[in-house]
């Protein structure tokens, strides 16, 4: 049994402890505790209650506010995992700037940032967005639709990336990606360029990003990217979603061709 004064002697590192990570508490105790309480106590997922709430106030076929709408629900009502404001806008930045005619998402999710490059896009280009979970890929449908995108802008994909990226050349007709936008699970990160690069999907001088490689972190991406010789690489730091004081980043990458 632990004497009081031992107990005592470790308050002080203990509260330091909380003081310190009191911003990763928050976080955790919105995106994980209060969705699982509301998802059992509404019988619907944090997802479909974004949705009902994009129907209830925003203006459909305007992807600006639908935006505008998810951001005000992930701020006051209910964390999701989307790119946000702040990093969204150095991807609508970078998708200005290149002006790609082929883009592929991975890691749709409920269809923020799916919104978010559709609406970038230059005339006549295409967007490709892959969803492993069959759930989010049915919101994503509906939010992509109310935002006013339809099948010739947006196609979207449901399978686990590392099947369906063998396929987009044969099955869906993607050539070649000249921007990749990577938002799904960290650690597929690598797998997952590794597959484009081995199917030749890159067209040269494509521009990948990758959200959350500082936070949750995608150290071994990073790693690759920066020492195969095949990409520039820079990091574009930000703050995590709807978290201001919690660091994260964007790498961005630029592929100059298989060695």
């Amino acid at each position: 049994m632990v004497s009081p004064a031992i107990a005592l002697a470790f308050l002080p590192f203990l509260v330091t402890l909380l003081i310190r990570y009191r911003h990763y508490l928050v976080l955790l105790y919105r995106a994980v505790l209060v969705a699982w309480l509301r998802d059992r106590l509404t019988g619907t997922t944090r997802e479909q209650r974004a949705f009902q709430y994009l129907l209830a106030h925003a203006i459909p076929g305007d992807p600006h506010h639908i935006l505008q709408t998810f951001d005000q629900w992930c701020y006051h009502c209910e964390h999701l995992s989307c790119v946000g404001p702040a990093k969204g806008r150095i991807v609508e930045r970078l998708l200005l700037e290149r002006a790609p005619l082929r883009v592929l998402e991975l890691g749709t999710y409920c269809g923020y940032g799916t919104v978010l490059l559709a609406q970038g896009l230059p005339p006549g280009a295409r967007l490709y967005t892959v969803e492993g979970n069959p759930q989010h890929a049915a919101v994503a449908e509906k939010v992509i639709r109310l935002a006013g995108f339809d099948e010739h802008t947006v196609e979207l994909i449901v399978g686990p990336s590392e099947e369906v990226i063998p396929q987009l050349r044969e099955k869906h007709g993607l050539m070649k990606a000249d921007f990749v936008f990577m938002d799904h699970w960290k650690r597929c990160y690598l797998r997952d360029l590794r597959l484009l690069e081995s199917h030749q999907l890159l067209a040269e001088g494509a521009t990948i990003l990758a959200d959350n490689v500082l936070f949750p972190g995608a150290p071994h991406f990073l790693q690759y990217a920066k020492t195969c010789g095949r990409y520039r690489c820079k990091v574009h730091r930000a703050s995590l979603e709807y978290f201001r004081a919690i660091p994260d980043g964007v790498a961005e990458l630029r592929y100059t061709g298989a060695r």
